[in-house]
This record gives C-alpha cells, sequence and structure tokens, in this order.
C-alpha cells in the first residue's frame, strides 16, 4: 500500500520549518504521524507500510518527537475494506 498523500497539507508547514532540513524533518514527522493513526498506532505495521525496520522507526520518531497514538484497532489499517 503507498504511503499517504500529505501534499495538500504539508506546504504551509514547510513554509514555516527552517531551511531545507527542518522541512524535510517536518515531513518526515507528518508522514509517520499519519502513518500511525491509519494503522491504530501499531508501530510494526506502520514500519511495515512505511517501508522502514521497526527500530528505525522508534528512532526518528524519538529523534522527531513523535506520540504514538492511543491504541485502536490495532492491526488493521484505517479505511481498507
Amino acid at each position: 500500500m503507498p504511503p499517504p498523500r500529505l501534499a495538500h497539507r504539508a506546504v504551509p508547514a514547510f513554509r514555516q520549518a527552517r531551511g531545507f532540513h527542518g522541512a524535510v524533518a517536518e515531513f518526515k514527522r507528518q508522514l509517520i504521524e499519519v502513518t500511525l493513526r491509519r494503522v491504530g498506532g501499531n508501530r510494526t505495521l506502520a514500519a511495515d507500510v512505511l517501508g522502514l525496520q521497526r527500530t528505525y522507526l522508534l528512532r526518528l520518531m524519538r529523534r522527531l518527537g513523535v506520540a504514538v497514538p492511543p491504541p485502536g484497532r490495532r492491526g488493521r489499517i484505517l479505511g481498507a475494506g
């Protein structure tokens, strides 16, 4: 499954970011947050959807200050049949 599209929300945030690296960090943070919401907070499934190793996703989350959403429908991709 392709990652969710963020373009319509992300552009204003990137304008506020500090330079290229700030914009990249903000994009990563938003992509991770949206993906976590779509998979009900399941970090293992989010890592799989994003094509990352779970441990790398957890490191990114800590570095970018991404909070894990409260448990929802774990293991199920929201919006999927």
